[in-house]
Formats: C-alpha cells, sequence, structure tokens
C-alpha cells in the first residue's frame, strides 16, 4: 500500500507517516518503481500497534523499545494491549458514570458533589431518579428555566437549610393531620402556604401550579410514598390542604 492508502486506513496524516519513518519507528519495507514508500502488511500492523500504545500514552521512544525487544513475540505484544486497554475502559467507564452524576446535578441545579449531596439528603434521596423524568416533562416551560437558573446559585448551606425547612413542614403537617386538625381550616392553610413558599424558592408557583403540583403527590406512588413514610395518609392530607387553600384564595 501506498502512503495515501495507509494514511486514509489507519486515520493519521501522511506527514506522520513520514516522521515514523524517519525516526525509524514505522519504516515501509518495500518501494515503488518510482521510489514511492510501499507499506507490506506487516508494517500495517506495526503501525497499529504503534497507534495503540500511543493513544495508551506511551511516547514515541517507549513505543520504539517495546515493539524491538527481541524478547518479547507478537501475540505477547498483543496481550500486553490487550490488558492495557482493559485497564483503560475501566477507568473511562469510571469517568463516564462520574460525569453521568453530574450531569444530573446540573439538571437539578444541584452544585454538589455526590457526597455532600447524600450528606444533605440522606442515601435515599430520590433527586437523581426525577432529574431526566421532570426535564422530559417541563424542560420547555418558564417555571423549568427559572428553577435551573435560581438554583444554580445554591450553596451547601443554602440546601441543608432547604432540606431542614421542608422536614420541618412535613413534620408540622403531620402534626396537624394526627391532632384532626381539618385540611380546609385556617391553620392547614398556613401550613400551605409555607409550602407554596419553599416551591418558590425555585420557580414561580401560583395556585394552580400548586395544585397541580398537590395532585401529583397522590397520583405519583414515589410522591405518595415519601409523604406516607412521615405519616400514614400525609399525602392525601397535604394534596387536601393545598386545594382548600387555593379554593379559598
Amino acid at each position: 500500500m501506498k502512503v495515501g492508502e495507509v494514511s486514509r486506513l489507519v486515520g493519521i496524516s501522511v506527514r506522520t507517516l513520514h516522521h515514523y519513518d524517519e525516526i525509524g519507528l514505522v519504516v515501509p519495507s518495500g518501494r515503488t518503481p518510482k521510489g514511492y514508500r510501499s507499506y507490506s502488511s506487516a508494517d500495517v500492523e506495526r503501525l497499529h500497534q504503534v497507534l495503540t500504545y500511543r493513544e495508551l500514552g506511551f511516547v514515541l521512544d517507549d513505543i520504539a523499545t517495546l515493539l524491538d525487544d527481541p524478547t518479547v513475540d507478537a501475540m505477547a505484544h498483543l496481550q500486553r494491549q490487550r490488558a492495557l486497554l482493559d485497564t483503560r475502559i475501566d477507568r473511562l467507564h469510571q469517568m463516564a458514570a462520574a460525569v453521568d452524576k453530574m450531569m444530573e446535578a446540573k439538571k437539578m441545579g444541584i452544585q454538589l458533589t455526590p457526597e455532600e449531596q447524600r450528606e444533605v439528603f440522606g442515601d435515599n434521596w430520590l433527586g437523581d431518579e426525577y432529574a431526566e423524568e421532570a426535564e422530559e416533562r417541563w424542560g420547555e416551560t418558564e417555571a423549568w428555566k427559572q428553577s435551573q437558573t435560581r438554583t444554580a446559585s445554591f450553596t451547601k448551606d443554602d440546601w441543608k437549610r432547604i432540606k431542614s425547612e421542608t422536614d420541618a413542614l412535613e413534620a408540622d403537617f403531620a402534626a396537624a393531620m394526627t391532632s384532626g386538625v381539618p385540611a380546609d381550616s385556617e391553620q392547614a392553610a398556613v401550613l400551605a402556604e409555607r409550602h407554596r413558599a419553599g416551591i418558590e424558592q425555585h420557580y414561580d408557583c401560583g395556585y394552580e401550579m400548586h395544585v397541580c403540583l398537590a395532585e401529583m403527590y397522590i397520583a405519583d406512588e414515589r410522591f405518595t410514598k415519601h409523604y406516607d413514610d412521615v405519616a400514614p395518609g400525609l399525602a392525601q392530607y397535604v394534596r387536601d390542604a393545598i386545594v382548600a387553600n387555593a379554593e379559598g384564595k
């Protein structure tokens, strides 16, 4: 094969092939009648080995030493390269997983490390689970855009405060429910307004939007479970309090 053909085959420039020839790394074994470089299949195989080692981070001098070691045969080279590639692949998978986590955090507007997220929200928080689904459902809405803008500046302390406020509100809702406070009472309305104010830290939440969220608390079993884990029946109570509050406005 001529140099141009080899260049297209392996995806490197003719200039690079000339350089490899000049330093003795990959020397074409033949010449055409007109004096052009001519690569045999063995030359191309050596070139592939060079490119694999380059991809793995080896410098050219080290590659030459590896390939020209008389104690190492071609199969041993391939086995070594395969082992190195497996290590590289594992590392890339780890990096890809880390990037996925960062993307999920960005979607949620959470500027925290995974360790910080667990510290703030606990081991079982559902933010990652909802992130992609939420963007699919509401990614084009103004509320989503507002949420991304507002939460982008939240610090770890901000999220700790929000988590603390949310826990306290849910505890107060549960206390009101278990003590028999009607969902359409003034006391429940105060709790509903606290709930709406918490949402408005993320995006503008009018009463119509607030009711939509409330309906989701009983329509989506994940939200229902979250509230009912605080106190059985709490999801329905929170929903009823929010709806009653909205109807009174």
